[in-house]
């Protein structure tokens, strides 16, 4: 299985990179840095690739023969996450050094979930990281401290919840759900704000256009 890297440039050029996995890739998401990917595939592997020089500079594997379902980068760059199909999440830490040269050290392994781990995703303030799963349910982790510590369990969808997105300023999360809905989450009560309704299929991914102003 390929990722593709397309640029795009103000010629309409198009510059295209193929980052080669031996099993299907289940998510990528780029450095707050842009200068690197990170993949997961369902061999249970996680690859981080230097897009300049074009190759893989780190590879991760938790568990033999374990599909790692999703991964997610803090937006200042410190940590990792990375979540796989039976509930555990892992974080690294991540540092880099005067010559740019990247260090990925392990920090925690929790189980998340019981059931199927279908995303994992930071918070931009990189206090919480947010997990969903097949049991129906968001939950959200407090990782201030050094720890990671059950904050809340956001319960109101009947089927897999798929996708998430946090707001710009880290107060409300968005979920996706093959129940057909998305919810609104404000994230300091645990309490849906708003549910839309008008799909007739299920929901596997969602995006959600904030700024933060403050």
């Amino acid at each position: 299985m390929q990722i593709e890297w397309n640029c795009c440039h103000h010629r309409g050029h198009t510059v295209q990179r193929n980052f080669d996995h031996r099993s299907p890739v289940n998510d990528c998401v780029i450095h707050p840095n842009q200068g690197e990917l990170v993949s997961c595939d369902q061999s249970g592997a996680i690859k981080v690739w230097d897009l300049q020089q074009n190759q893989c500079t780190h590879e991760l594997l938790p568990e033999d023969d374990v599909p790692m379902r999703s991964v997610s980068v803090a937006s200042d760059g410190s940590c990792l996450v990375g979540g796989n199909n039976k509930g555990n999440i892992y974080i690294w830490g991540w540092t880099e050094n005067e010559n740019g040269e990247t260090t990925l050290f392990p920090k925690h392994k929790f189980q998340a979930h019981s059931k199927y781990l279908l995303r994992c995703l930071m918070s931009p303030d990189t206090r919480f990281l947010a997990t969903c799963s097949a049991d129906t349910t968001v939950k959200i982790w407090n990782l201030e401290h050094g720890a990671h510590k059950l904050d809340k369990v956001l319960e109101g969808h009947q089927r897999w919840v798929w996708d998430m997105a946090f707001s710009a300023d880290s107060a409300y999360l968005v979920s996706a759900s093959s129940d057909h809905t998305a919810r609104l989450w404000e994230l300091a009560t645990g309490t849906t704000v708003r549910q839309y309704t008008a799909h007739q299929k299920a929901c596997t991914a969602i995006a959600l256009n904030d700024i933060n102003l403050a």
